[in-house]
Parts: structure tokens; sequence; C-alpha cells
């Protein structure tokens, strides 16, 4: 934590980091469930499943780009209102007027632009809320707030699929209820929140600088260059989940009418299991000190999970799948977090080093829809769900580089420029 902040107590710091990252979520993770799904079937019909990889993976792509400047805005800002604050209202704001505008869209290309349009305004959200951990929460919580945070995984998708199913199915006025519930969510953050401007003098803004935005020498930093390759491969290993609504539909043969409620259901289930796992994990955590089982944990159950979603004959299966999904995934945001703030290479530019994190995060959001048309003609949902359990288990090897929680000094540059 750098000598800028102002710290907000630990009783209006964890709510207001669950609010943000709910409404977050909300934002980004319901239209890629269910609302892109119908606008995009509403619009392209027969062509949707093409057409949703492209605009999902353009608009992922939109959000890998602008995530660490974003993050890097937030490290220089010197507002009154706090460095950190202003960007959390702002990205909250302009983009819930994004995802509004999308509803109201009648074209591919609409959706297209304005989906980019919305990730990375609300990428200022997302990186300014990340870096709030780094700067107020202690290392010896950083555990418990980590598997509190996972569970809003859960959270923000069940709130934003109830709020969407509200009304009527391929409306503009589900993307507005969504939009609604983002911008509120920012408000409150910033309500809760305490925050400083930074203190340091503002690096101009030119070619070095911008590479930097995007680049932390692995060389320098391997520790954190590896934590950042295993969120990235294990993160890939849970992105199949935004194929959810087409499987149903394409495996199923599920209605449109009855895609809403049965995306809802697999959602609340992987919810709970997501909510109790993250928070027992988390705890876990902070009691043992190890970070890196609970790691292995969460590849071992994702890589049965998605085999059985695989071979599933009937629709229980796939509920299996879901839990499985849920557990490990609840089990790898409690510890993620923790581990990659552990091994922040600069406490100044915690922005900028969380933002690149991130996108380690979100790359898979734009990889898999990318890479799923292939596999799908190649070999169906089979290949898609196989191969992104390989992935998964090759996280396995790059976390063997990762130094465990207490054993920093294995690495020492991972934290060589921290302030002192």
């Amino acid at each position: 934590m750098d000598a800028t902040t102002r710290h907000t107590a630990l009783g209006r710091l964890v709510p207001a980091l669950l609010v943000s990252h709910v409404g977050y979520y909300i934002a980004v993770i319901t239209p890629v469930q269910l609302l892109l799904t119908l606008k995009l079937t509403a619009i392209a019909g027969g062509a949707a499943t093409g057409v949703f990889g492209v605009v999902a993976g353009l608009g992922a792509l939109a959000a890998l780009i602008s995530h660490p400047i974003a993050g890097r805005i937030s490290d220089r800002t010197g507002s009154r209102f706090g460095r950190r604050r202003v960007w959390i209202l702002a990205g909250a704001i302009t983009g819930a007027a994004a995802l509004a505008l999308v509803g109201l869209s009648t074209t591919v290309w609409q959706v297209a632009l304005l989906w980019c349009a919305a990730q990375t305004l609300l990428t200022l959200q997302a990186a300014a809320t990340s870096a709030v951990v780094a700067d107020q929460v202690p290392a010896d919580r950083r555990g418990g707030v980590s598997g509190l945070i996972g569970m809003t995984l859960a959270v923000g998708p069940l709130a934003g699929l109830a709020l969407a199913n509200g009304f009527p199915a391929g409306s503009a006025a589900q993307w507005t209820a969504v939009a609604v519930a983002t911008a509120i969510a920012g408000v409150v953050t910033v309500l809760l929140l305490r925050d400083a401007p930074a203190q340091v003098v503002a690096e101009p803004w030119g070619v070095p600088a911008l590479v930097r935005t995007f680049w932390i020498d692995p060389r320098r930093y391997p520790a954190f260059g590896w934590a950042c390759l295993v969120r990235l491969l294990v993160t890939c290993a849970f992105a199949g989940n935004t194929y959810y609504a087409f499987y149903l539909l394409q495996r199923f043969g599920v209605t449109q009418e009855r895609l809403g409620p049965l995306v809802l259901r697999l959602t609340l289930l992987s919810i709970v299991m997501i909510a109790v796992t993250s928070v027992v994990v988390g705890h876990l955590s902070d009691v043992t000190g190890r970070q890196k089982p609970f790691v292995v944990f969460t590849v071992l159950v994702g890589a049965v999970g998605l085999v059985t979603l695989a071979v599933a004959p009937s629709l229980p299966y796939v509920f299996v799948s879901a839990a499985l999904l849920g557990t490990g995934t609840g089990a790898f945001v409690a510890v993620d977090l923790a581990m990659c703030v552990r091994l922040l290479p600069s406490g100044i530019d915690a922005g900028r080093d969380m933002a690149i994190a991130g996108t380690a995060g979100s790359l898979p959001q734009s990889l898999v829809p990318f890479l799923a048309p292939p596999l799908l003609a190649l070999g169906g949902y089979p290949a898609l769900f196989l191969s992104l359990a390989v992935l998964g288990l090759l996280g396995l090897a790059a976390l063997r580089r990762v130094p465990e929680a207490g054993r920093e000094r294995e690495a020492p540059a991972a934290l060589a420029d921290r302030p002192v």
C-alpha cells in the first residue's frame, strides 16, 4: 500500500468492493450469457453463432487493450475526488449508457460497435476497483476479501439474469435494466469508498510510456509473469460458459422461450457453488497461508466438469457440469486475486500492474470466441470443451514456477520495486 492512499475502514471498504464488482459483472457477463445471443439471433438468424463469436471476441479484445491504459490513468489521476473513485463512477455511468444503446441497435455492426464501447468504458471501473484491493486491503485479509469478491462473479450474473428475465425476451428493456443496475452500483461504490489523488509526477505519454503500460518484463519479475500465465490458462478453461446458450439451443433443441429460465437455473446452481467455495477457500487460504494447492483443486475439478459437459447425453448432466465448474471457479477466484496482488512488481503503479493481471484474466474472453468456431467445425462442442480442459491443465505446469505465499524470496525480483 503506498503513502498516497486515504484508507477506508474495512467495514465500508469490503461492501464498496463487492458492490462495484457486482455491477461490473452484471454489465459484462449478462449480455454474454444471454442478451447478445437473443439480440444477434433476432438480427442474424441462423448465422448468429458465428456472428456472436466475432462480436464477443471484438468486445473482449477492446477490453483487453483498454484495461492497462485504464489502470495507468487511475494511477496518475490527481483529482480531488480520488484517483480510483473518479474512474469507478465514470466507467459505470458511461458503460451503462453504451449498454442501453446496444438494446436499441438494429444491425450487427451497431451491436459490435456499441458492445466494444461498453467493454472499453467499463474497464475504467474494473481497473480502478482492482487497484483499490492492492491499495487498501491488508495483506493478512486478502484471502478472505478475495473470496468474497469471488462470490460476486456468481452474484452479478444471477442478478443480471434475474433482471433481464423480468422483461420480454430480446427487448430493449432487458438491456436498459442491466444498464440502470450498473450505474447504481457505481454510484453506491463511490459513496462508500474513501480515496486520495495520486501524489506522483505524471509520466509524459509517449511511445515508451505506452509500451510500459502494456508490458511488465517477465525476466525482471518472473513470479508475477508466471502468476499471470496461470490466470490466463485457467481462465480459458472456464470461458466456455459463454456458449451455454448456444449449446442448449443446438445440442438439446431448447426453445428460445425456455432458454432464459434454463440459463438462469444453471447460473443459480453455479452461483451457489461459487459463493460457498470462494468464501470457504478464501478463509482456508488465510488460515493455512497457502494458495497453490487450491489452484490445483480448481483445475482438476474444472477439467472433470468440462469433460462431463463434452459428453453430456441429457440436461441433468449439464447441471452436474455447472456445479463442478462453479466449484472450480469459486476456488480459483478465492486465491487468484490474492496471489496476483502478493506478487505485484510495484506499489505505486498498482492500477497498471493489476490491469495487466486483469488482462490475463480477460484475454480468454477474446481468445475462446475466436477459437470456438474452428473447434466446433472440427468436432462440435466436445472438441471445444475438451480443448478448454487441456488449457486448464497446462496452467498447472505454469503454477510450478509461482512461489508459494511466504516464499517470495525464492523469486526476489518479484518484489524488487515495492516501496518500503
